[in-house]
């Protein structure tokens, strides 16, 4: 079996339009009628996020951490205890392609790191595209994480603990924990999603503050510092704060039964 785990913070506007996505994916032929169970962990929200999910035909569960690498952990742990082998991360506000799943699973390996894209510029300068399009490498062997378009396997998963509670790059510090329990990792482009370019980011270093931190550079000019990381979130050491919110996670019950879809 394998399973979608994402994590929603107040998403009622897009999370549809994701689960929509990845029911395709996940009846892709090419996964050979393998049972796909989604799971949508609903953090702190107060909008209709965890109704929609739900008849969506997710399994949602809520939680109270806002913090993404406790709320897609959450998620990844209860997969495991219905036995999924593949774990796939992805983010509310993101579509993925209908051979996502495929293709993951296609690289062999004990973990993909696919690439985003992004079709809806709305609220951003033309000069802060041209700088993440000529900045982004959407190519073969690129060395981006997104936490919106993330595979592994459930053995490394725990093998190297999951996601902690970072306040930001938590994706990149289980990739670099993979990288150093010596887990094989494909840094592929032919993994791809459509991600929301929205300045109002969910987390304070993600890819939304990273570009609007872009544009408030280009608006002030070349000699002033970037509030962000200017870098679309590449590999390498991840900052090590924790938010440390004494791991008292506040796990409501399921809101549905376990939703399997079931390949063609």
């Amino acid at each position: 079996m394998l399973s979608v785990v994402i994590p929603a913070h107040n998403e009622a506007a897009l999370i549809e339009a994701c689960l929509n996505s990845v029911r395709v994916a996940a009846s892709h032929p090419g996964l050979g009628g393998e049972r796909v169970l989604i799971v949508v962990v609903a953090d702190g929200c107060s909008d209709l996020t965890e109704a929609i999910a739900v008849s969506c035909g997710a399994l949602v569960l809520s939680a109270s951490k806002c913090n993404a690498g406790s709320a897609r952990d959450l998620g990844a742990r209860l997969a495991i205890a219905y036995h999924a082998r593949w774990l796939a991360f992805t983010d509310a506000d993101t579509t993925v392609h209908a051979d996502w799943l495929v293709k993951q699973l296609e690289c062999g390996t004990d973990a993909t790191c696919g690439v985003i894209a992004i079709s809806d510029w709305t609220g951003h300068h033309a000069e802060t595209r041209a700088d993440f399009v000529t900045t982004f490498r959407d190519v073969e062997g690129h060395r981006h994480v997104h936490g919106a378009n993330l595979g592994l396997s459930a053995v490394a998963y725990e093998a190297t603990g999951g996601f902690q509670p970072l306040t930001f790059n938590e994706d990149v510090a289980l990739v670099q924990a993979l990288s150093e329990n010596d887990f094989s990792i494909a840094w592929t482009n032919k993994v791809r999603v459509d991600t929301s370019a929205r300045t109002e980011s969910r987390t304070p270093w993600g890819l939304g503050a990273t570009l609007r931190a872009v544009s408030e550079k280009l608006n002030a000019g070349p000699d002033k510092s970037l509030s962000a990381p200017p870098l679309y979130a590449r590999s390498g050491h991840a900052d090590a704060a924790n938010e440390d919110q004494g791991n008292k996670q506040m796990l409501g019950a399921p809101r549905a039964a376990a939703a399997f879809l079931d390949g063609i």
